[in-house]
């Protein structure tokens, strides 16, 4: 591997561990980072400097603890595909209007859910989400929802293996629901948004508190699917799973 390779890669695994919410929550500092991601420390400081000047990550002038820059965040939001971003934004204020709870857009990121969109009530008590933040995959409902089209293998090398049957329902109801699952007290519901070829692209979700949304998850998660075929609409897609022909 030549250097430059090797000092891409380095600065690619800096970006995936501070966008780690279970290791980086309040940053992290030189030394962390080097345990985390190996090698050199002088060779990660020298990572950290350039992906500093560039915008990339920013370093707290107290602790001296790096976080994400903003210069990722505005990557994130041009990647992807642009039609849906553009089209889901007003679709989620739409249904924040109506369940008056927090809606997501959400993709699979490797082994886990990354957030794209994010709306929320003005209450002062809801379930917020966080754009650019990874959820896990069996635990929530965006999650299942994005993995129902894939095969036994591709579930058990993602360590889903305990999560089958619930993901299972998904193709059988069209969409997912979690009570408590990811966290106490939430729940939450999802429906898959497809591309040309049929298959799962993303996925738009309600999240709320349990005590105020329980007797309305399953009418939500049917307005869901509604949304969801329409987005899939809006990206060239169908609301029809991929067929296999083999």
């Amino acid at each position: 591997m030549n250097p430059g390779t090797a000092a891409l890669i380095r600065g690619l695994e800096v970006l995936d561990t501070l966008a780690d919410p279970g290791v980086a929550r309040d940053g992290l500092g030189v030394v962390r980072l080097t345990e985390l991601v190996g090698g050199d420390k002088s060779q990660l400081s020298r990572t950290l400097q350039a992906l500093d000047e560039r915008g990339y990550v920013d370093r707290d002038p107290v602790t001296l603890a790096y976080r994400l820059g903003w210069r990722v965040f505005g990557l994130a939001a041009r990647a992807g595909d642009p039609r849906l971003l553009e089209a889901a934004r007003p679709v989620l204020r739409e249904l924040v209007r109506e369940f008056n709870e927090s809606v997501h857009l959400s993709v699979r990121q490797g082994d886990a859910v990354l957030t794209l969109l994010t709306e929320s009530p003005v209450s002062t008590l809801h379930a917020p989400g966080r754009v650019g933040s990874l959820t896990p995959l069996a635990m929530t409902s965006a999650g299942r929802v994005l993995v129902c089209d894939l095969t036994s293998e591709e579930l058990d090398t993602l360590g889903l293996q305990e999560a089958r049957a619930a993901i299972a329902d998904v193709t059988v109801r069209g969409f997912a629901i979690v009570r408590e699952e990811f966290e106490s007290g939430l729940v939450a519901a999802a429906a898959p948004i497809r591309g040309s070829s049929g298959a799962v692209v993303a996925a738009i979700n309600v999240s709320a508190p349990l005590f105020r949304f329980e007797d309305r998850l399953e009418e939500a998660a049917a307005r869901l699917v509604l949304a969801a075929n329409e987005l899939s609409g809006a990206i060239g897609g169908t609301h029809e799973p991929t067929r296999d022909t083999g």
